[in-house]
């Protein structure tokens, strides 16, 4: 059957079904409801108690009434069965309304039930002519509502409609099934052709969920084997650098000149990363801990493993900020060593960028800290064995999979300080191993939180120079507008104008992301040594910036941030010895998602519990910002609500994949038919090919 077979299709609206996404008879099908009308049971009316429940009656048009004058006008039709009467109202389009009614007739309404006076009324119900007691049952059903767009309402292309092509579709249509008869049984999922009727006819509201949580297992299981099948093809099969030796770099580093001892996370985590490099194939593995839990520590462990070995490393950040911290940190730690660390940004001059290339592509350059700038073309490293990324979700996949190309097969590191929820892990880091680092290290004081009022300004200032005079440093954030720098700029530029005259005993400094490199550079530099004790700034400082000695954190219009994004830059204090402050500020208008996020920050400390609430809040596109970074778009399913799931869709992927890697076997082979264009398709839009 073709989509050309079904009747009242025009060419106009063959169009909009293909501006809908609908070019087959397969995509009518997986064209779902949006939602149900649940009309299985009519009511008498005597027995509707017009407390906001949705209702089915019946019965005859006893009087219609035109009520009110000018825009206040509205149309009210009641009707009456045997036990009682009912009121339908509406407030639009009553002139039109009224000519579908007539005295006597007997009519169905559908809709929210609500009392005014003495009289229940809906209103804007659903109306459907009843002819005989048939008519009553077939509308006293489950009715899908598909979902509408212009192009579909400009050729009255109706729910009503399509719900009738369906109907025609399901009698002369059985899609084949693909899912293994084990996987189905075990999860008590309905064969293919049975969940599309139970999702478009459905006979009761289970089993239109019943045929839900069947797409939805079979959406999430195609991706998750699309993630097992590139791991085991390609990741596992890859032979990694081995990295046998812990040689004279580590021991000498981790026994003689750390100055803290390890957490049990950062062990933890050093222990996989060991025992991945020892293994002989490829690591892929990310770090995720919190803000301060000491992921650089555990990646400078790795970085020292590939040293030990011969090999070289490299060292991304997102940020040219960010590059330049790692790179001060990196060379603050591993000065005793003697190891030759380079640093290779954008906007180096030609000299300089020439000498360290040429450092680089003859070995010299142990360590490189970097950019993008590390994956493009002309960088050549002599022997890469290890790639560290850090702040994963604001690269891509594709750029992490650049990376690759740079060695023969170098592992990766991978760390992220944005706590991701289990969730989206599950899925952007799919084809990742994964340590967790929890808590934070020895002498850290967790940073007390408080939320105020603009009005409380003159009260904040006072505490912060009490902290000044004590020794301490301040930042003061403004936030970002509508994505522009320029509002952002002069909303800071103020406020550091007010500050000097606040503070003006102290050094007040201004950093934004309009700054040049060095600009920046010679700001934090000050601020790290004290030479600023007030830092006014854009989000420009959000992550990457490690000063121990700032204690205040002020966020000035805290409630336009995320949740997310005031933990990480709650993060920035709180890194040394000092009891840290962090101090959300809010305007005279706050919306409850403000309300709530403000509230949330003052509860916890824990970044992991903070991101489940701001995935919760935003959803999950929202929440990594981009479609770069690597998130799956699923139709039906929904990796919040649906984790359980996901979990039981990864299980039965890497089962077969295990045990029927190229789904030879024959009960795999309509399996195999729809896997493999999906596969070739994934492959090419999230680089996992």
């Amino acid at each position: 059957m073709k989509l050309i077979d079904l009747p009242n299709l025009s060419t106009k609206r063959i169009k909009a079904l293909s501006e809908s996404g609908i070019n087959s008879i397969l995509d009518l099908l997986n064209f779902f409801p949006r939602r149900y009308l649940d009309r299985s049971t009519v009511l008498s009316i005597r027995d509707v108690k017009g407390q906001g429940e949705e209702v089915t009656v019946v019965g005859r048009v006893k009087k219609i009434l035109q009520q009110g004058y000018g825009r206040k006008k509205r149309l009210e039709v009641i009707i009456q069965d045997d036990t009682a009467s009912l009121k339908g109202v509406w407030f639009k389009g009553g002139h039109y309304i009224k000519k579908q009614f007539s005295e006597g007739q007997m009519v169905a309404f559908f809709g929210t039930a609500k009392k005014y006076g003495r009289y229940i009324s809906i209103a804007h119900p659903e109306v459907n002519k009843i002819g005989d007691q048939s008519d009553i049952a077939d509308f006293s059903r489950i009715v899908p509502i598909y979902p509408g767009n212009k192009a579909l309402s400009k050729t009255h292309t109706t729910s009503k409609l399509i719900h009738r092509w369906q109907k025609i579709v399901l009698k002369h249509e059985k899609p084949p099934e693909f899912l293994p008869d084990t996987v189905r049984k075990d999860y008590d999922l309905p064969l293919r052709h049975k969940a599309y009727r139970m999702i478009h006819l459905p006979e009761s509201d289970s089993e239109y969920k019943k045929a839900f949580q069947r797409f939805k297992f079979e959406e999430l299981f195609l991706f998750e084997l699309s993630v097992a099948k590139t791991k085991n093809s390609i990741i596992e099969k890859h032979q990694g650098p081995l990295f046998e030796d812990l040689g004279n770099y580590t021991q000498r580093f981790f026994n003689q000149h750390l100055p803290f001892e390890l957490t049990d996370g950062q062990k933890s985590s050093l222990s996989d990363i060991k025992k991945d490099v020892r293994s002989g194939k490829q690591m892929n593995r990310l770090i995720q801990g919190d803000v301060g839990s000491g992921k650089t520590i555990v990646a400078i462990g790795a970085v020292l493993m590939a040293l030990d070995n011969g090999f070289q490393a490299a060292f991304m950040a997102p940020t040219e900020i960010l590059a330049e911290q790692h790179y001060h940190t990196l060379s603050t730690f591993l000065e005793p060593l003697d190891i030759n660390i380079r640093l290779l940004v954008g906007n180096q001059k030609n000299s300089l960028r020439t000498d360290i290339l040429t450092d680089i592509a003859g070995g010299n350059a142990q360590v490189v800290v970097g950019t993008h700038a590390v994956i493009q073309d002309e960088v050549t490293f002599n022997k890469l064995g290890l790639a560290v990324i850090d702040e994963q979700h604001r690269f891509g996949v594709k750029q992490r999979a650049e990376i690759l190309q740079k060695g023969s097969h170098p592992h990766v590191l991978v760390m992220s300080a944005t706590p991701i929820p289990r969730s989206l892990a599950m899925t952007i880091y799919s084809d990742l191993d994964i340590s967790v680092i929890k808590g934070l290290p020895g002498g850290r004081k967790p940073v007390k939180t408080a939320v105020r009022p603009q009005k409380k300004h003159d009260e904040i200032y006072n505490f912060v120079e009490q902290e000044l005079e004590d020794g301490g440093q301040a930042y003061v954030v403004y936030p970002l507008v509508e994505e522009s720098e320029k509002v952002d700029l002069k909303d800071a530029t103020a406020g550091y104008k007010k500050l000097k005259k606040r503070f003006s005993g102290y050094n007040v400094g201004l950093l934004h992301g309009q700054m040049s490199s060095e600009d920046k550079e010679a700001v934090m530099q000050q601020f790290i040594a004290n030479e600023i004790q007030v830092l006014v700034s854009t989000t420009v400082i959000e992550v990457g910036v490690d000063v121990p000695n700032a204690s205040i954190m002020i966020v000035e219009h805290a409630e336009r941030f995320g949740l997310s994004q005031l933990h990480q830059l709650r993060g920035r204090i709180g890194r040394g010895q000092r009891q840290s402050y962090c101090v959300l500020i809010h305007g005279q208008k706050v919306s409850k998602e403000g309300r709530f996020r403000l509230k949330k920050m003052v509860q916890t400390n824990d970044g992991f519990e903070i991101a489940e609430a701001d995935l919760e809040l935003r959803g999950p596109g929202d929440f990594l910002g981009t479609k770069q970074s690597g998130l799956p778009e699923f139709k039906v399913a929904d990796i919040i609500e649906d984790q359980w799931i996901l979990e039981q869709a990864k299980t039965e992927a890497w089962r077969l994949i295990n045990s029927d890697p190229d789904l030879q076997n024959n009960e795999n082979q309509e399996l195999r038919e729809v896997f493999i264009p999906y596969y070739k398709e994934k492959s090419r839009f999230y680089g996992m090919g």
